[in-house]
């Protein structure tokens, strides 16, 4: 990347490490907000510093300027990070104690953050919890009925998909709606009861693996099934992860966790139609639920590559929910419209693209430029 000529304001890079992908993006901060410049993805990802080094030869490729600010998306803040945190050595051990609360997810993001400060040590860098959002969830919703001790360790509900939920609430004014139900529906998926901007209850738990049935992931299930599982079957811990992370959800019903290969299939195959009515019966009942937390319903969002361009699972997730105050019309329902409601609706539905990276780059910039407090 070159130094940027027009100074027209910081240039911040958002990096998002998978295990098996590094995403980029770049926005430059403007009067207006942030200007998108350049996303990308390193996939096969083998080393991160070479996956770092590819994204940047793509960004000079470019032509496009240097970054001023670099922010990662990290999956888990834990206990302690309740907001956006300044990079420095101390938080990069705080999260490798973390580790254990999300195996599949942290690994990667500090691999991330190494990577990035080792290249751009001079350069100011901040990690975003997708955990944060709902870290002032009510007692009643964060607690486990489980020994107050274990709660006390850390034990608890933490919620994610908190950067995508934070986008999607920018989007719906100042003040926000009181009441909205968010449902970021993806690979990964989860839904979030917000009242008065502040996230009231959460799908997600301990790990991003609890909630609703996801493409690989069982959501949540009867605890004593993982007992079965070792006591009878003789599993091993890691064989009870490999099984409810990356072999159960859609894949496990249907032998697929794409959604579209799912609608393809739906009409002719039982199979296909049993996963997706599974998805859009937890996501109703969960809506249902929410909507009684709430008090009722203003808003209710549907995002994520699913939520945005699944007319099927929208259907499904609001089939019954006319009494409550939630229907759809059909037509713009079909047509992936932006708000899909029907006239005799009390709530507004919306369809929505979140934009994680965006909130990443001004939670970064936020926090560098006042003084790191957001």
């Amino acid at each position: 990347m070159v130094p940027d000529p027009a100074g027209s304001g910081d240039v911040v890079l958002c990096l998002n490490t998978g295990s098996s992908s590094l995403k980029f993006a770049l926005f430059r901060a403007t009067a207006e907000g942030e200007e998108s410049l350049a996303e990308g993805a390193v996939e096969q990802v083998t080393s991160v510093a070479d996956a770092l080094g590819s994204a940047f030869r793509q960004l000079e490729e470019k032509g496009l300027p240097q970054a001023s600010l670099v922010g990662h998306r990290i999956v888990h803040g834990g206990p302690a990070h309740l907001s956006s945190t300044r990079v420095d050595a101390a938080l990069v051990a705080s999260l490798k104690g973390l580790m254990p609360l999300a195996p599949l997810h942290l690994p990667y993001g500090i691999a991330g953050i190494e990577a990035a400060f080792s290249r751009l040590r001079d350069v100011p860098q901040v990690a975003c919890f997708d955990t944060a959002f709902h870290a002032h969830l009510p007692d009643c919703a964060a607690h486990f009925a489980i020994p107050k001790a274990l709660f006390d360790e850390g034990i608890r509900r933490y919620g994610f998909h908190g950067l995508s939920y934070q986008y999607v609430l920018s989007t719906l004014g100042t003040p926000p709606p009181g009441r909205v139900v968010v449902a970021h529906l993806g690979s990964g998926a989860s839904l979030a009861a917000i009242k008065d901007g502040r996230s009231v209850d959460t799908t997600m738990g301990l790990t991003p693996g609890g909630g609703i049935p996801m493409g690989t992931r069982s959501g949540d299930l009867d605890p004593g099934l993982v007992l079965y599982l070792m006591r009878e079957k003789g599993f091993s811990c890691d064989q009870v992860e490999q099984l409810l992370e990356r072999e159960s959800g859609l894949l496990g019903i249907a032998g697929s966790a794409d959604m579209r290969d799912l609608v393809q299939r739906h009409e002719s195959d039982a199979l296909a139609r049993l996963a997706i009515e599974v998805l859009g019966y937890s996501v109703r009942k969960t809506i249902g639920a929410y909507m009684a937390v709430l008090g009722g319903l203003d808003v209710l969002v549907f995002t994520g590559g699913i939520g945005e361009h699944t007319p099927l699972i929208r259907e499904a997730a609001c089939e019954g929910l006319s009494s409550l105050g939630v229907a759809l019309d059909a037509t713009k329902n079909a047509r992936n419209e932006a708000e899909i409601q029907h006239g005799s609706s009390r709530a507004r539905v919306l369809v929505m693209k979140t934009d994680e990276d965006r909130i990443v780059a001004r939670n970064t910039r936020q926090l560098i430029r006042n003084g790191n407090a957001l």
